[in-house]
């Protein structure tokens, strides 16, 4: 039986970069102390990682939303803060693993991929990032369909959306969807 923390997109460009916005910087510290406990703990750390290629205004996400961000192997795509500082000095750490996703969700192959190394026996996920109406919703469900039987769990305190009333929305969905929202 295994537990899963999920950090979801918490990268320069959604916090201080090309779509950052005000408030996304004051969860730093708290996911990097709640990544710091799970790996103590012994469980396993998940990073998703926003990553868009060179041509992302041709894509149908760049039509809809012109603003190039976390490009591979920019200063914007890496983790933010002292989340960044806690990946780099444990990157690899067996416990810790990375999906670089190139939508709002993980492609169906990776989360597939993903439950192979780690396992189905995964019974707890607790979810937390940017943006909540977004990748944290797109993901909770691509999560919940990849391990069926694990009780998720999304921290609102720990997640943030540019529009608090989309954030609202969204963990209301996500309620709908049997997902259990704490921190509200």
């Amino acid at each position: 039986m295994k537990k899963l923390l999920a950090v979801i997109d918490y990268q320069n460009d959604f916090v201080s970069g090309a779509l950052g916005f005000s408030g996304a910087e004051t969860i730093d510290h708290e996911i990097a102390h709640l990544v710091q406990a799970w790996l103590a703990m012994g469980d396993l750390v998940l990073f998703t990682l926003d990553t868009h290629q060179e041509d992302y205004l041709q894509t149908r996400e760049g039509l809809a939303l012109p603003v190039p961000h976390c490009l591979a192997g920019s200063f914007g795509a890496q983790l933010y803060g002292e989340t960044q500082a806690l990946c780099c000095e444990t990157c690899a750490n067996a416990q810790i693993h990375v999906v670089h996703k190139h939508s709002f969700g993980m492609d169906p192959a990776d989360a597939l991929r993903l439950r192979e190394r780690i396992g189905e026996d995964v019974t707890e996920i607790q979810i937390v990032g940017l943006v909540t109406n977004l990748c944290v919703l797109s993901n909770a469900i691509m999560l919940q369909s990849t391990w069926p039987n694990a009780q998720i769990t999304v921290d609102a305190a720990l997640c943030r959306s540019f529009d608090p009333k989309l954030h609202q929305k969204a963990l209301d969905i996500l309620k709908g969807l049997q997902i259990h929202v704490i921190h509200e």
